[in-house]
């Protein structure tokens, strides 16, 4: 019904306005993500290459804002061993874009953290805070919509799933999301999400995630700090986990860049304690032509708990894409 409607639309539209008609085209997605990294300490034992994530796609774009994309995801996965790939689809999307107003429908991103995510910019050597701590999945089935009001306020909304891109609808419950971005001076930006995912599962409570960030982009350096606070951790009640990002990246002449990071996040309560830790990172961004990066970087994870000891590892990320 939704894809219906959308098409009666963009007919409607078309034949209104008499636009004139854009020649339809498209481009592959190629991104490839691999590191060396090696342990020091208690971490020895760990090292070698890795090959993290590969992304394989192609987006057409019809014209009259029409699209389609479509993306498979290689990379690990927790049901099967690490040695392991498995290939996932990401996206099988449509989306539409008319003025102010986009909307997608399917396997689609995210709102919760796409944002941030890409304000970091650097995916490859690091997950961005909500993602990398399992805060909510980076893309599900559903639809969403997005709208500029002003150069300074944009909104959104999305109803998906609530399960991710990696499982099938089991459960009842939807996940819905608003979001608000402030621009209210150039290059400074202020995200504001709140979500409520239904758990569809008796015994189980809902789980809801609140998230603010504030990042300020120039062409020199970039800064940027986000809070998130997420209730009833995988339904558990009480099981509340919360916790913040900080990084700061310097662009260099000839390509370089000196970023550094550190996120932190603690539980309300021990039913999470476990998994409580800081992480630290330091190191340098290399951009050799248009499609490579390496970035050589140290990172520090802290533990929170006393049963195991903390891990300090040197790591040399690349991503290929184009």
């Amino acid at each position: 019904m939704i894809l219906l409607a959308l098409a009666t639309t963009i007919s409607g539209v078309a034949q209104e306005k008499n636009a004139e008609i854009e020649e339809p085209k498209g481009r592959t997605i190629t991104e490839v993500f691999g590191n060396f990294h090696t342990g020091f300490g208690s971490g020895n034992g760990e090292g070698g290459f890795a090959l993290e994530r590969c992304y394989l796609g192609y987006e057409y774009h019809l014209g009259n804002g029409l699209a389609f994309k479509g993306v498979l995801d290689v990379g690990k996965s927790a049901d099967v061993d690490d040695y392991q790939r498995i290939a996932f689809l990401k996206n099988a999307m449509i989306s539409w874009k008319t003025g102010n107003l986009t909307l997608s429908g399917g396997l689609i991103p995210t709102t919760q953290f796409h944002f941030q995510e890409k304000f970091w910019g650097c995916r490859y050597i690091r997950k961005s805070f909500q993602d990398e701590y399992k805060f909510g999945s980076s893309a599900d089935l559903g639809v969403s919509a997005a709208y500029r009001f002003a150069d300074w306020l944009c909104a959104d909304a999305i109803i998906v799933n609530g399960e991710g891109y990696k499982k099938i609808q089991k459960n009842n419950g939807l996940n819905y999301g608003l979001g608000v971005t402030l621009t209210l001076v150039k290059d400074f930006h202020i995200r504001l999400y709140g979500g409520l995912n239904e758990s569809g599962v008796e015994g189980r409570k809902n789980t809801t995630n609140l998230a603010v960030f504030v990042g300020y982009r120039h062409d020199r350096f970039a800064v940027g700090a986000e809070y998130s606070y997420m209730t009833n951790t995988s339904g558990v009640a009480d099981a509340d986990q919360s916790g913040y990002s900080l990084f700061a990246m310097v662009n260099l002449p000839k390509c370089i860049s000196l970023f550094v990071r550190f996120d932190d996040l603690y539980s309300r309560n021990s039913k999470n304690s476990a998994k409580d830790e800081s992480a630290a990172i330091l190191g340098a961004q290399f951009k050799i032509g248009k499609y490579v990066k390496i970035a050589p970087n140290f990172r520090m994870i802290l533990l929170k708990t006393n049963e195991t000891e903390n891990i300090y590892t040197a790591y040399l990320n690349c991503q290929v894409g184009f």
